[in-house]
């Protein structure tokens, strides 16, 4: 075989690389913003999706992160121990756990809305280049989550 049937599994023909590469330099760039914060990069974005929606059913949050159970539970329970939040069941369906923003959650909201300003300025990217890119990363998950081909 000659060497050009194996282009297809050079590194730099990969899209999921450089899409692995930024996700990990991105959430490397935030942990000095986030550690003044005591959160880790996964515990920030499950608060910023209740700092928006107040709470939550577990179900739904994992959806929303793309985050498996596995993973949400023992961050929850983390962001629990620090006050941020409670988990309860819901009263009209007991298999339905509850994720509720507590008013200590609600003002590290105060504390964090540094953070997305700090973190622009390290992306370097223009208000059009970071809303294509935005755009272009959801269309991916989209077809992913759908099942799609790309």
């Amino acid at each position: 075989m000659s060497g050009k049937d194996y282009d297809c599994l050079k590194i730099e023909n990969q899209l999921c690389f450089p899409l692995y590469a930024c996700s990990k330099e991105i959430v490397r760039r935030y942990k000095p913003f986030l550690d003044e914060l005591d959160l880790t990069y996964t515990q920030y974005i499950t608060m910023m999706i209740l700092w928006e929606d107040k709470q939550s059913n577990v179900k739904e949050l994992g959806k929303k992160l793309f985050l498996d159970s596995g993973t949400l539970t023992p961050l929850l329970k983390k962001l629990e121990a620090k006050g941020y939040i409670e988990r309860k069941r819901s009263k009209t369906d007991e298999r339905n756990l509850i994720v509720s923003i507590t008013p200590e959650g609600m003002d590290l909201r105060d504390r964090a809305r540094s953070v997305p300003s700090k973190m622009g300025k390290c992306v370097c990217l223009s208000p059009g280049e970071s809303k294509t890119l935005y755009d272009l990363l959801y269309k991916v998950l989209d077809n992913l989550d759908n099942g799609k081909e790309i």
